[in-house]
């Protein structure tokens, strides 16, 4: 026995050295270098080269999947156009709960029913997480997060899970993935040191384990930007309003038109991909109305709120996850810019282009923090600071009842005129799914032929290459702005932040207690495709998201900021207020 002890010390002792080296190494500890300045094509310019020129592959849909569909395209060497009703992650993409990760829950689930479809997408999404971890250290990041125990039981049983939620993550990570730190047990003392804000009654221990966090809308931009920047052509506020087809009924092109200023262009193209989440039948109906057959359908919508809180009510760099609410849902509340997001509800819902919280659903959240969290916080109506739904474009099968119950689980689906449709999955498994339905693009089109395999596991995203942990006190030094600043710009834009700075004023800020600068506007419209007061807010910033009241303010010096870089006319800067004003209510709390 004492032998074995020896043996198993000697080779924990060598990993640990091992690991020790690998953490001191240049890999480990990269330094800050300047990104290049991406330098767009003007709209114009875009549009007529559209309209020009043939295309291997359209992708309709510029959420976190079809702008990863673009850039898995536009790497393996295919001509790409990318366009976008809206903005970038204007729908479901920006209105997640920020967790990249595997999902707990999930894996409960494969557990007790056997589950292997389940099981696989824990998996793959585990896989993903480390991948996207790495692939973009600027805009995601580790977070601790911490599940109160207040039964003996749900000791062992929720560490177990939690262990082997760690150990499939490891096992099945890529070699280049250092993966993230693994969960362990706290006592009551401790748990109540590191998370004050719990209630203490009945509190018998905790366990914190660790997932990834990111700004989603940002992700979102990134990816679109780094196929962009890759050669892709790619635009927002572009909609497609009619598909092409030959004399067999198959898809060549498409016509899309710019919203902002109506003109149209013909798009020839080899293959066509639906990309569009909850509006993924609106493009299959598109499909369909002209050769009379049946549509589609394949979304089951599910509404999802969060409600934001101020910082006190979480503490800064760790989350808590309630396993089970009194409806049997999970729920999270977690640190996030500066604020705290807790949520969410799963609820059927109809589909909507700027859904609005539901009362019911946000007195549900308020009721079950309140559960949760120690009673001297007086966790109100009046504490929240901006409510918001996102709708998941759930994919149905049969035999399972309520959209609970349907695993985040992805499929490519391709119509007879050969449109390629890629439904269901989960905001973690994006790259993941834009892989798939690349592969499955190419087999069913014949002719489209790419010349490299799919590399977007090893893609860095724009900002991420010179990126390190001690970006925000290199900005410090070099600029003498504040702290907050820096680390905002640090995590918002990477090895890019020394351009956003430079064409900024520091004192200038967006809204007062928000990091956000003036010349961020500028930034975005230049070399973001901002092109409206709510891509803005929503997105370029996620002021809206924060706070409903700093960005109602905010309206008119956005507006000042956008129509000196747009060259909008009054009538347009009433319009785009008019527009941003109504968008902001869909931000709040209904009256009560």
């Amino acid at each position: 026995m004492l032998a074995r002890l020896r043996y198993l010390g000697a080779g924990v002792g060598a990993a640990a050295v091992a690991a020790y080296t690998w953490s001191n190494s240049d890999e480990m500890h990269p330094k800050v270098s300047r990104g290049p300045l991406l330098k767009l094509p003007s709209r114009s310019l875009v549009m007529e080269t559209l309209d020009k020129e043939h295309y291997d592959l359209v992708v309709i849909g510029g959420g976190a999947t079809g702008c990863g569909v673009a850039l898995d395209a536009v790497t393996r060497g295919l001509k790409v156009a990318l366009v976008e009703r809206d903005d970038f992650a204007a729908g479901t993409s920006s209105r997640s709960t920020k967790l990249i990760h595997g999902g707990v829950r999930y894996l409960e689930k494969a557990v007790k029913s056997l589950d292997k479809e389940q099981y696989e997408l824990v998996v793959e999404a585990l896989r993903e997480r480390e991948n996207l971890l790495r692939i973009a250290p600027h805009v995601a990041n580790e977070l601790a997060i911490l599940v109160p125990l207040y039964k003996w039981w749900e000791v062992p049983y929720l560490f177990a899970g939690l262990k082997l939620y760690d150990l499939l993550a490891w096992y099945h990570r890529r070699p280049e993935d250092p993966g993230v730190s693994g969960a362990y047990l706290m006592s009551r003392e401790k748990a109540l040191d590191a998370f004050p804000q719990l209630t203490p009654k009945g509190l018998k221990a905790g366990i914190v384990y660790y997932d990834g966090q990111h700004d989603d809308a940002a992700m979102t931009l990134m990816v679109a930007l780094t196929a962009a920047e890759k050669g892709a052509a790619v635009l927002n506020h572009t909609e497609a309003t009619q598909f092409l087809k030959d004399s067999n009924g198959r898809i060549n092109g498409v016509q899309v038109k710019d919203l902002e200023t109506g003109k149209t262009a013909t798009i020839s193209a080899t293959a066509v991909v639906n990309a569009t989440g909850c509006f993924t039948d609106q493009i299959l109906d598109l499909d369909t109305k002209e050769s009379q057959s049946e549509p589609s359908h394949l979304v089951v919508p599910s509404q999802g709120l969060h409600v934001v809180l101020p910082q006190h009510f979480c503490p800064p760099n760790m989350g808590m996850l309630e396993p089970s609410t009194s409806d049997g849902r999970v729920m999270f509340l977690l640190p996030w810019l500066g604020r705290v997001v807790a949520g969410t509800t799963d609820a059927p819902t109809e589909i909507t282009d700027r859904p609005s919280p539901r009362q019911g659903d946000i007195d549900f959240v308020l009721s079950e923090l309140n559960n949760k969290l120690a009673t001297d916080l007086e966790l109100s109506r009046a504490s929240v600071r901006s409510a918001w739904t996102g709708i998941r474009p759930l994919v149905k099968h049969p035999e399972r009842q309520g959209t609970a119950d349907i695993p985040r689980t992805h499929f490519v689906y391709v119509s007879d005129s050969g449109l390629v449709t890629i439904a269901g999955g989960k905001w973690t498994t994006y790259r993941q799914m834009a892989e798939d339905t690349l592969d499955e693009t190419l087999k069913a089109h014949p002719l489209l032929k790419a010349p490299k395999p799919s590399s977007t596991c090893n893609t860095m995203l724009l900002g991420g290459d010179g990126f390190a942990r001690t970006l925000p006190h290199v900005l410090v030094q070099k600029y003498r702005i504040p702290f907050d600043l820096a680390s905002h710009l640090a995590s918002r834009y990477g090895d890019r932040a020394f351009d956003v700075i430079e064409m900024s004023d520091a004192h200038k800020r967006l809204a007062p207690d928000f990091p956000y600068l003036q010349g961020e506007v500028v930034f975005s419209c230049r070399h973001e495709q901002a092109r409206t007061i709510v891509d803005v807010l929503a997105r370029r910033t996620r002021l809206a998201f924060l706070d409903y009241e700093a960005s109602k303010q905010a309206v008119p010096l956005v507006c000042e900021l956008m129509a000196a870089e747009l060259n909008w006319d009054a009538k347009t800067q009433k319009a785009q207020q008019h527009d941003a004003l109504q968008f902001l209510e869909t931000m709040r709390m209904p009256d009560a």
